[in-house]
């Protein structure tokens, strides 16, 4: 057979074997500049966190800085001032992926579920998420939340309901699949040890098996990311050629095959490393301080 050099690895994504940093930085800048489908809005600054009240301020200066290079922003709560950020996408002609935050206490979670209704009846939402990993902290089980989802749809109907976990879930829990209109899936090479060599084609795997659980539903990539700083989890090596890489790789991949991905994250966020440990504060594509980082 013939030998076609353009193919030759295809499968692994952009060659970018022996290229320097220098040159690295080109090509991201490149794929940042001609922007992203999605990116998780991180709005707490140094010295914030969970819990505390998010200002509108800080919300629309982050917001103008990210504007320019995405087409949707992800958010993650609708209390404490979070509930602001779908309203301040959409002044900036943003789509909104908005999430409510479940977790242990139904006190909490009760507000989380009449804010998200509230944002969406506002005309701020374009998909909800009903919760984030509950299942996998195991915070909720599976008929608590499937209460919660069918409280959504029932309240809004014709905007696309999911619930958000890592891509295995959906094919671990039928139920809840089953109840979602669309899959949201987390997909996170660096979590399971992969080596960024292989972290593209496995985030590949990662996806394919959210969509056979899906059986036909439309799934999107609601997280993945690597960070520049921190310890090895185990093959995973945080640095700042391998963020460049995955960063890369992953917008080539959405925008060659029109995968829709919420790249994590937007803003370096200190309060992460109390979860899950150094390398928790260094996944934005700008720094703590709001300056691009790289």
């Amino acid at each position: 057979m013939s030998v076609r050099s353009e193919y030759l690895l295809s499968l692994a994504g952009v060659d970018l074997n022996g290229k320097s940093e220098d040159e690295l930085r080109s090509i991201y800048y490149q794929y940042l500049n001609s922007g992203m489908h999605g990116i998780c809005f991180s709005p707490y600054m140094d010295e914030q966190e969970p819990g505390d009240q998010i200002g509108e301020g800080q919300i629309r200066r982050r917001m103008e800085i990210i504007n320019p290079h995405t087409k949707w922003i992800r958010s993650f709560s609708c209390t404490e001032g979070n509930e602001l950020i779908p309203k301040i996408a959409k002044e900036n002609g943003l789509k909104t992926l908005v999430g409510a935050w479940l977790g242990k206490y139904k006190s909490i979670n009760d507000k989380e579920i009449e804010g998200l209704i509230e944002v969406a009846k506002a005309g701020h939402a374009d998909i909800v998420a009903v919760g984030n990993e509950v299942l996998y902290r195991e915070d909720l089980s599976e008929d608590e939340l499937l209460d919660y989802i069918y409280k959504v749809k029932e309240a809004l109907p014709g905007i696309p309901v999911g619930y958000v976990d890592a891509y295995y879930e959906f094919g671990n829990r039928p139920r809840i699949t089953e109840a979602c209109d669309v899959i949201l899936a987390n997909c996170y090479p660096f979590w399971e040890g992969c080596s960024l060599e292989h972290s593209y084609l496995y985030m590949k795997d990662m996806y394919n098996r959210a969509l056979r659980a899906g059986n036909g539903k439309k799934v999107i990539i609601t997280e993945t990311g690597w960070p520049n700083v921190g310890e090895p989890f185990h093959g995973a090596e945080p640095s700042v050629e391998n963020a460049l890489k995955y960063f890369i790789q992953t917008q080539s991949w959405s925008k060659e095959e029109d995968i829709d991905i919420f790249y994590f994250s937007s803003f370096d966020e200190g309060w992460k490393t109390t979860d899950e440990g150094d390398v928790g504060a260094y996944w934005g594509i700008w720094d703590k301080n709001e300056k691009l980082k790289y």
